[in-house]
């Protein structure tokens, strides 16, 4: 596994980046070949238009091709002709979004993967952070990482989940915001000390109910993690779907009981391709027949498509 530590340019993408990046590969696959001319087309500086072409694949949205890169079928779905959200006006979006970010099972970016599923701690705070980053990244025989990059990784998850503020702590303009934000999946609740004068924010994962994220989407998420995790497997447990690593109950953080609940309905949302079993020994899905998963999105974004 090689994880990524760096690629963002310590940018977290702003609004606009992810629908210009992928809308701009979609008419030129050649787009991001030569950055000087990116550059004027996009109307950003030379680290930012490395940003947005990393965080356009890390977000499952376009990839490298033979002739510079093409959208994926997400990427088409989304901004294509006809796109289902072309201008990132759903929050279903940017759960998806970070669904993607998240879930990179070959090239993990490292606190996506790090926070999301290994911590285990209920607070977030920098000092913890940073040296349990340091002593994995050793424990893996990573390549020698400065504490210099491991501080800008985790800068760079902690403002894509969090606003900038100003010095004042008054809010900065959205733009320089990463649309995450809007997910409050991450909080500020407190400050530690940290020595002398000094003190540091604490930040804890929003962990209930999101009605935000439709039985659709969370279907489509889960059809996703039993794909890439699970692919052999016929039936996955609910202790799997709930803390498994890379899972639904991990990535979008939703307590146990919000997952029971949303496994429960699996069969009417799936027109039983997919079934629950509530069974006290082993609860589990099984997959009954495939289902096509943007059919799913289709109707999470309240098209007038129709499972088949």
């Amino acid at each position: 596994m090689a994880y990524r530590f760096s690629g963002h340019e310590t940018f977290p993408f702003r609004y606009p980046w992810l629908p210009k990046a992928c809308i701009g590969i979609i008419n030129s696959p050649t787009a991001f070949a030569d950055e000087d001319a990116a550059m004027v087309k996009f109307g950003v500086g030379k680290n930012m238009v490395r940003a947005m072409r990393f965080w356009v694949e890390a977000a499952g949205l376009a990839k490298t091709a033979e002739a510079g890169m093409k959208p994926t079928p997400l990427g088409e779905k989304f901004f294509g002709k006809d796109g289902l959200d072309p201008y990132l006006e759903d929050i279903q979006t940017l759960w998806l979004i970070h669904w993607n970010i998240s879930t990179q099972v070959e090239n993990p970016l490292f606190a996506w993967e790090f926070l999301l599923n290994r911590w285990q701690e209920h607070e977030i705070a920098e000092g913890p952070v940073l040296k349990a980053f340091a002593q994995e990244s050793e424990r893996l025989a990573l390549k020698q990482l400065s504490p210099v990059t491991l501080h800008q990784h985790f800068d760079v998850f902690l403002h894509t989940y969090l606003p900038t503020r100003g010095k004042k702590g008054d809010l900065a303009d959205d733009n320089l915001d990463c649309p995450l934000t809007e997910l409050e999946l991450l909080t500020v609740v407190g400050e530690r000390d940290v020595g002398g004068k000094h003190r540091e924010p604490v930040f804890a994962f929003r962990k209930e109910e999101k009605p935000s994220i439709s039985a659709e989407l969370f279907a489509w998420a889960l059809l996703d993690f039993w794909q890439m995790r699970h692919k052999a497997e016929k039936t996955l447990s609910a202790q799997s779907i709930a803390h498994g690593m890379g899972s639904p109950g991990q990535i979008f953080k939703l307590p146990e009981q919000d997952i029971m609940a949303r496994l429960a309905d699996l069969s009417v949302t799936t027109r039983d391709a997919l079934t629950f079993q509530d069974s006290t020994a082993l609860p589990q899905v099984t997959g009954n027949r495939e289902i096509d998963p943007m059919t799913l999105l289709n109707t999470a974004f309240h098209t007038k498509a129709a499972l088949v």
